[in-house]
C-alpha cells in the first residue's frame, strides 16, 4: 500500500454501526479493508488512526466558491473542515455559459458573492462555457469540484434583464446552452427565483429546461419562489414543476424562515413524504444554523432590478422610486424578501465591497440607522448605491426548531451555502460541517455519527451520480477524512468567522494529504467532478 491508515474507528458512510479496521491506500483509491482476524496489510507509509473517526470526505452541496477555488489555492475554509467536493453554480447565477455581455453583468451582480466585480483581477475570466470553467478548475484547486448550469444567467444571455417570458427563439437558445452545459460536464442546472433575472421566468419556461436536464440525467437545484410567506406554496411549485418535466428534484437550503413560518417544518416534511410516495426523485440540503446570508440588493423588489444594475442604480437614486422600492419592502413585503415585510433588526452588514463602510459590518441596519440618527431605509439605500450593490448580509430569520427537524430526514444533505467574501460571513462557510458531527451529533443527538455522516457523504454523491465516491469501500475513490469524534467542532462562530475547526487532523483526496496533522499542505488535488456526457 502507499499508505495504510492502522486502527481506524470506520464510519463508512452507508449509515450502519462503525468498526475498526486498518485500511489500505493504492494509486488513489482505497485498495483493502482489513478487520480484526484479517490478514494484516504492509504499506510503504503508516498512519496511526487509533482514536480517529475515518470517513468518506464530506461533500458540500451547496457552495459559492466559483472564484475562491481559482483566486485562493488554499481554500482552507473548506478543506479544513474535511470536505472533498463541493458543487458550485449555485442560485441561479454564475460564471457559465456567458458571452462578454453577459459576464459583465453577471459579475456586478454576485460581487456580494464572490467578489469578482468590476476592477478585480484577481481571477482572469478567460473562460466563456462550461466546458471551458471545468478546464480552468482542471489546472488544480484544492478540493473538487462539480458544477450547475445556472438559469438566471442563461436567461441574461439569451433575453436579458427583462421582465417578461422568452420569446421561442430565446427558449430554444436556452434550451442548446443548457444543453451544451451538460455535454460538457455539469451535473444538473440550478436557479435563484428570489434573484433577477432568473425570477422573470415562468413556470412554463422552467419545465421546458428541467426536460433537458432530465434527458440528460441530471437535477435541478432550485432556490425557489419563496422561504417566507409563500415557502410551502413554493416548494409545492417545484415539485409539480419537475414532476411534469420528469426531473429529479433538489431543494436548496431547504428550510422554513420568518415568523410566519415558526414550527412548520412538518408542513414541508409531509409535503415532500407524499411526493416520495408517489415515485419523486427528491433530495435537499441544509446548513446547521438559523440565520441565513445574501446581499442587500437580493432583498429588493424585483421590478426595481429590471434592466440590470444600472437601471438599479439609477432607481435607488430617484427620490419617487427609491421611496416606491422603501413601501414595498417595509410596508407590503417585497419578492426579494420573501413576501415578508423588512424588519431592519435582522439584517445584520456581514461584508461590503468598499473598505470605506467597514464601520457598517457587523452592526443591524437598524443599529446603523439609529447611531446616524436617520430611517433605516436611508442608512440602507446609501449603502446599496455608494457601495455599488457590494453589501451582504446576514438575515436572522430562521427557527431551530424548524433547523433540527428538516436535519432528520431521509433525503436530507449538507450544504454549507458558505459565502466566503466580507469581513464578517457567515459561519457557515467554516463551519458547516463540523458543526453537524459536534454540536448535532454529539452532544445534542439529533443524529447518530454514523446518520450524521452519511448525511454528509453517501448522500450527498448518490445525487450526484459518483459510482465511486461517498464510501469508505474497497475500490472507492480515496477521499477520506479522519476526525476525533469526541473533540470535533465549528470554531467559527458570529463573533469570529473565520476561525478554522478542531478535531479534524486529516483530509485526503484521491489518497493525497490536502490537510495533515492539522495543517493545510500545498497539494492541489482537487479537479472538476464531470457527467459523463451524452444523454442517459
Amino acid at each position: 500500500m502507499d499508505l495504510l491508515i492502522r486502527d481506524a474507528g470506520v464510519v463508512d458512510g452507508s449509515g450502519r454501526a462503525s468498526y475498526r479496521a486498518d485500511v489500505g491506500v493504492r494509486d488513489g483509491r482505497i485498495a483493502a479493508i482489513r478487520r480484526e482476524g484479517d490478514p494484516p496489510l504492509s504499506g510503504t507509509r503508516t498512519l496511526d488512526a487509533s482514536g480517529l473517526a475515518l470517513a468518506p470526505g464530506f461533500i458540500d452541496m451547496h457552495a459559492h466558491s466559483d472564484l475562491a477555488l481559482l483566486r485562493d489555492p488554499a481554500h482552507e475554509a473548506k478543506a479544513a473542515q474535511g470536505v472533498t467536493l463541493e458543487v458550485l453554480g449555485q442560485d441561479g447565477l454564475s460564471y457559465a455559459p456567458v458571452d462578454d455581455r453577459t459576464l459583465d453583468g453577471v459579475r456586478r451582480a454576485i460581487s456580494g458573492w464572490n467578489g469578482g466585480g468590476p476592477g478585480d483581477t484577481s481571477v482572469d475570466f478567460d473562460w466563456r462555457t462550461v466546458g471551458e470553467y471545468l478546464d480552468r478548475l482542471d489546472e488544480g484547486i484544492a478540493v473538487n469540484a462539480a458544477y450547475l448550469i445556472p438559469q438566471g444567467t442563461v436567461r441574461m444571455y439569451a433575453v436579458g434583464w427583462e421582465d417578461r417570458p422568452a420569446t421561442p427563439a430565446e427558449l430554444d437558445r436556452m434550451r442548446r446552452l443548457v444543453a451544451e452545459g451538460l455535454e460538457q460536464g455539469a451535473v444538473g442546472m440550478s436557479s435563484g427565483l428570489t434573484y433577477t433575472p432568473g425570477m422573470y421566468a415562468p413556470d412554463a419556461e422552467l419545465t421546458e429546461l428541467c426536460r433537458v436536464v432530465a434527458a440528460y440525467d441530471g437535477y435541478y437545484c432550485p432556490h425557489h419562489r419563496s422561504y417566507g410567506a409563500g415557502a410551502l406554496q413554493a416548494y409545492e411549485e417545484m415539485v409539480r414543476l419537475t414532476r411534469e418535466a420528469g426531473c429529479a428534484l433538489h431543494l436548496a437550503h431547504a428550510t422554513m424562515n420568518f415568523g410566519v413560518n415558526k414550527g412548520k417544518a412538518g408542513d414541508l416534511l409531509a409535503l415532500l413524504d407524499d411526493a416520495l410516495a408517489r415515485g419523486a426523485d427528491i433530495s435537499l440540503d441544509t446548513y446547521p444554523y438559523t440565520p441565513g446570508s445574501t446581499t442587500l440588493v437580493a432583498t429588493l423588489p424585483s421590478w426595481a432590478s429590471e434592466g440590470g444594475p444600472d437601471a438599479l442604480l439609477a432607481r435607488l437614486r430617484d427620490e419617487g422610486t427609491a421611496e416606491r422600492i422603501r413601501h414595498h419592502l417595509e410596508v407590503t413585503g417585497s419578492d426579494g424578501c420573501h413576501g415578508v415585510p423588512m424588519d431592519w433588526e435582522t439584517v445584520e452588514i456581514s461584508g461590503v465591497g468598499d473598505p470605506a463602510f467597514g464601520a457598517y459590518v457587523g452592526r443591524t441596519v437598524e443599529q446603523s440607522a439609529r447611531e446616524r440618527g436617520e430611517a433605516p431605509w436611508a442608512t440602507a439605500r446609501r449603502l446599496l448605491v455608494e457601495d455599488r450593490l457590494g453589501t451582504t448580509i446576514l438575515q436572522h430569520v430562521g427557527h431551530e426548531e424548524n433547523v433540527r427537524a428538516i436535519m432528520r430526514h431521509r433525503v436530507h444533505t449538507g450544504g454549507s451555502d458558505g459565502i466566503l467574501q466580507g469581513d464578517k460571513p457567515h459561519p457557515r462557510a467554516y463551519g458547516t460541517f463540523p458543526h453537524y458531527l459536534g454540536r448535532y451529533a454529539r452532544e445534542l443527538g439529533i443524529l447518530s455519527l454514523e446518520e450524521a455522516v452519511a448525511h454528509l457523504t453517501s448522500r450527498p454523491a448518490a445525487r450526484l451520480r459518483l459510482p465511486d465516491r461517498g464510501l469508505v469501500a474497497e475500490g472507492y475513490r480515496a477521499d477520506l477524512v479522519l476526525f476525533d469524534p469526541a473533540t470535533v467542532a465549528a470554531g467559527s462562530t458570529f463573533a469570529a468567522p473565520r476561525t478554522l475547526p478542531v478535531g479534524i487532523p486529516h483530509v485526503l483526496i484521491d489518497g493525497r494529504f490536502v490537510i495533515e496533522d492539522g495543517a493545510r499542505t500545498d497539494v492541489l488535488a482537487g479537479r472538476s467532478i464531470r457527467r459523463t456526457p451524452g444523454r442517459a
